[in-house]
């Protein structure tokens, strides 16, 4: 069977799998994922020793330390994958939810349902609890789900998707609800990226070229985010010890994230008073500082930023400094370099705060927040698939109601158009 023949037989059988997934209640649900949970955990050696392959090829092909570690698999990360099932259970199921009902004059009901999207493929690199996160997600939401995950992480994908189809299999459920690519070859991504029709919507996760050559030849809807250049403002107004906590946390508590800060901008007026304390304690962290003039004049001994490094997402401990003149400098700069993704002020001043809400244009925008709160489970979705900076169906972390679409319906006593 040749590669494109391959990919679409996967493909209807996650339709077919989709199907069957649509009829559930809520209650058997919760209890295939229950059951995938306990699963997960009796099966955790087979899924270590599995691990260990991908591992010895990752260390044999000179994979760096963080790429080999987002790719390790071990009892508490398994325990984590197994916890993250469970609590999707205790979520409220988005499906079969009726959000608006209206009469109209000649007497019939009109209102709105929530349904399942139908096939989501997940296109995603290194690690192998994405595996288990998209597929909870997508089952609670009454999705099927196609899986193609990095070569990097074959074995290990491979042995988590078996322990899930056997518990599928086991429930009766049609087995195309949870479907594997096998195969490493880049051409059965390119056959996926093409089934309209048959997959309804694909969502790419890990890095900017990943997701471009996605959204580049994809005939689907892609929901996604490029990139995430986020940025603080420190505003005049600002409680600068309140500044100063939430700087740090956005670009230290954990740097290689995408909502992590790459950029902080501060008010000229409090510039002199706040940078040398806050560059200082960024300096002792082990962030590598790069300041624009204004930032230079008042801190001398760091690199000076370039107009390129801007739009640059470190992923790192790397940090621009900006001095502006007001708020609307530190705007102008958000819409110039900025991802659309995370962005927050710093404020005591009601209207600006305020102002800085309506007009800065990201998938979520923070006051006296860390952008690094950006997180479905930190905004009370219990769990997402990711963050997307679209602005059609979903914006901001996708859980499990962002897992669904709308249909209207329609409920009357004989009406006729006239």
């Amino acid at each position: 069977m040749d590669i494109k023949e391959y990919v679409m037989r996967k493909a209807r059988e996650a339709k077919e799998g989709a199907k069957a997934l649509a009829k559930l209640s809520s209650k058997e649900k919760n209890n295939i994922l229950q059951r995938m949970a306990e699963a997960l955990k009796k099966k955790r050696k087979t899924l270590i020793e599995e691990n260990q392959k991908d591992i010895q090829c990752a260390e044999q092909k000179g994979l760096s330390k963080a790429l080999i570690d987002r790719l390790t698999l071990n009892e508490k990360r398994i325990e984590e994958m197994a916890k993250g099932l469970m609590e999707v259970t205790a979520l409220p199921d988005p499906v079969g939810e009726i959000t608006k009902m209206w009469k109209r004059p000649n007497g019939m009901t009109v209102g709105k349902m929530r349904v399942p999207i139908g096939v989501i493929g997940i296109i995603y690199e290194s690690r192998p609890n994405v595996t288990v996160d998209a597929t909870g997600l997508c089952l609670k939401a009454g999705n099927a789900v196609i899986l193609r995950g990095g070569s990097e992480a074959i074995n290990s994908n491979k042995a988590i998707v078996d322990v899930l189809r056997n518990i599928v299999k086991e429930e009766a459920l049609h087995e195309g609800a949870i479907t594997f690519i096998d195969i490493p070859e880049r051409e059965a991504v390119m056959e996926m990226l093409k089934l309209e029709g048959i997959v309804d919507l694909i969502i790419p996760r890990g890095g900017e070229g990943l997701i471009r050559t996605v959204t580049e030849n994809a005939r689907i809807p892609v929901l996604k985010h490029y990139k995430g250049v986020c940025h603080v403002f420190v505003d005049r107004d600002a409680d600068l010890i309140m500044a100063e906590e939430i700087c740090f946390n956005a670009k230290v508590q954990r740097p290689g994230t995408c909502n992590a800060m790459e950029t902080m901008l501060v008010d000229e007026s409090v510039a002199e008073g706040f940078l040398p304390t806050m560059l200082k304690k960024f300096e002792k962290a082990g962030v590598t500082l790069k300041g624009c003039p204004k930032t230079l004049f008042i801190y001398p001994n760091i690199v000076e930023v370039t107009e390129e490094d801007y739009y640059k997402e470190y992923l790192d401990l790397i940090l621009n400094v900006r001095v502006v003149k007001d708020m609307d400098e530190a705007m102008a700069h958000i819409a110039q370099y900025g991802s659309s993704h995370s962005d927050a002020i710093v404020t005591k001043d009601y209207d600006k705060a305020l102002r800085f809400l309506k007009e800065v244009d990201s998938s979520a925008v923070f006051v006296n927040a860390s952008t690094r709160l950006n997180d479905g489970y930190q905004f009370g979705l219990g769990a997402e698939i990711g963050i997307s900076t679209d602005k059609i169906h979903s914006r901001g972390p996708m859980g499990l109601e962002e897992l669904t679409c709308t249909k209207f319906i329609v409920l009357g006593n004989g009406q006729l158009r006239e």
